[in-house]
């Protein structure tokens, strides 16, 4: 039995602890961000398909040359091509954006119906959902934050002069692919959970309100802060490209870095970190 018992802790040793990393209002918050920036996608970009043009400035329309981005389609040589237009520079986005093919059928649209919510042009359905599913934001951002202020996580996501100094090296070992498990977050976690949670999220929220005429009615400062509706209105497409990004390259680290491990500390809290090193350097045999 003690020749079983001193096994099994060597092998526990050797895979390294187990640790309670993640809290139960951490652990919800996640998922229910995950659920909520899913469907504000989707229905986000049925919403911009009813004017796929991005400006800067109070005032929009033929009048005014401030258009940033633009989707659309034009017919050469009798067939339909579709056309994005970035600062000036336009692309051919064919099959993507502009021009589409669904059921068989080439037609002028923004976007695939897979990409909104519902599949099919419908403004009003995508802004119910839309502002649904924004609220659902709004609160669980408003919980995590309380509870992260209570329970003092937030702290473990502000970086310190230390992590700063160790910026580069845990930049470069992410290079490599070399992840380091351990009970605190590397310096790359904290900056990039802090600019999303108290950065971004924020900023989507405030522009998202800055475009309602109701909230503007209340609050007219809003438009002055973000520059006009146009503008807010572009620093939100700006910002869920952002979130995008974010969470396309959070899938990335969760599968180089050990799934099963980092599935299992957003859903039961617990984390298996490397093995402890002591001054004998048992760890290294």
């Amino acid at each position: 039995m003690a020749e079983t018992i001193a096994a099994e802790a060597g092998t526990e040793a050797r895979r390294g602890p187990l640790i309670y990393r993640q809290r139960l209002t951490t652990r919800l918050t996640h998922w229910l961000w995950a659920l909520a920036l899913f469907f504000l996608l989707l229905s986000g970009l049925q919403i911009f398909m009813a004017r796929p043009d991005l400006y800067i400035g109070q005032q929009s329309g033929f009048a005014f040359d401030n258009t940033v981005f633009s989707i659309g389609a034009v017919r050469e040589a009798g067939e339909l091509r579709g056309q994005t237009t970035l600062f000036g520079e336009t692309f051919d986005t064919t099959g993507w954006l502009g021009v589409v093919t669904e059921n068989g059928q080439t037609q002028v649209k923004s976007f695939p119906g897979w990409m909104t919510a519902p599949g099919y042009r419908d403004l009003a359905t995508g802004r119910v959902v839309h502002f649904f599913f924004a609220w659902i934001l709004v609160v669980t951002l408003s919980v995590w934050l309380a509870a992260s202020l209570l329970n003092g996580h937030i702290r473990q996501l502000i970086p310190t002069l230390r992590d700063v100094k160790h910026l580069p090296r845990d930049a470069a070992d992410h290079l490599r692919l070399r992840f380091h498990r351990s009970a605190d977050y590397n310096v790359l976690q904290k900056l990039s959970y802090a600019v999303i949670l108290l950065i971004v999220l924020p900023l989507m929220i405030l522009t998202g309100l800055t475009m309602s005429p109701g909230v503007n009615a209340v609050a007219p400062w809003m438009l002055d802060l973000f520059g006009g509706r146009q503008t807010a209105r572009t620093l939100h497409f700006a910002g869920m490209l952002l979130l995008v990004l974010f969470v396309l390259v959070h899938l990335l680290m969760v599968l180089v870095a050990g799934p099963f491990n980092e599935l299992r500390s957003i859903v039961t809290g617990w984390y298996r970190t490397d093995p402890r090193k002591d001054t004998k350097g048992d760890a290294a045999r």
